[in-house]
Formats: C-alpha cells, structure tokens, sequence
C-alpha cells in the first residue's frame, strides 16, 4: 500500500456539520451562511490550522486527482455507558462528522475540492482512558482515478 498524502491526529471534541442556511442579510445585502452548531467553526478552525502546519512540515502541495479517506472519530465516552460497549451509537451522525472534516481538509488546501474524494471510510468509537477525543485522518491518492 502506498504512503498516505496526509495522516494526522487532531485532538479535540469532534463536532457534527449539518445543513447550512443562507440568507441575505436586510442591513449589508449580503449572503450570510449559518450552521446550527455553535461549536463547529472552532473544531474546523482547529482542524484546519492543526493540518496546514503539517501540509508545511511535510511541504506538501495540494493535491489534483482522486483521494481516498479515512477518518476515525474518537469521543468521549459517557459515564453511563458499560465499559463492553466500544460504539456510540447516538448522536453526532459519522456523515455529519465527516462533512466537517472534508471542509476543513479544503479550506487547508489538501485539495481543490471535496469532490475529489471517491472513497471514504468513517467510524466512531468511544476514547480509550489513556487516548484525547479528536480524529485521526488519512488520505491517500486513489491511483489509476486521476483526473
């Protein structure tokens, strides 16, 4: 198997990114986009710079062709769930987990847009005692699917 273009772990509560609403602002006339969670800018802020620092560490340019993701949740788990239980099985939805990573590996510039991606792999688990809730992320460049 090939080396990932980026394999990163960023620690952080992961947030869900749902349906975004658009409206026009009467005061500036101009195009306003909400999220209803409060929380995701900060975790695609964090998850953006945490990758760009990395993306210059390994001076790694953005990439053009077809990618191939696979990101691993890790949230904290609650008291009351029995230590057998290692998937959470409630709210955040992996989809929307992903769909903010996705605009966080844009806005840093892994590659040109999200559609890019023609494979993806999501799961979330519970973090171990000794592990931080975050995401491990990895990408790689689906050969012999350019263009």
């Amino acid at each position: 198997m090939t080396e990932p273009i980026l394999a990163i772990t960023v620690p952080g509560l992961p947030q869900p990114q749902g349906s975004s609403r658009a409206f026009v602002s009467k005061r500036t006339g101009r195009a306003i986009v909400t999220s209803a969670n409060p929380r995701l800018r900060q975790w695609r802020d964090r998850l953006a710079l945490a990758i760009s620092a990395r993306r210059l560490e390994t001076r790694q340019a953005r990439y053009d062709g077809a990618v191939r993701v696979h990101a691993r949740f890790y949230l904290p788990r609650p008291k009351s769930a029995p230590k057998r239980v290692t998937y959470p099985t409630t709210r955040p939805d992996v989809d929307k987990l992903v769909r903010g990573c996705f605009d966080a590996l844009s806005d840093a510039g892994v590659w040109r847009d999200d559609s890019q991606v023609v494979e993806v792999t999501a799961t979330k688990c519970f973090a171990q005692p000794t592990e931080h809730p975050g995401v491990e992320l990895l990408v790689w460049a689906q050969e012999g699917l350019d263009g």
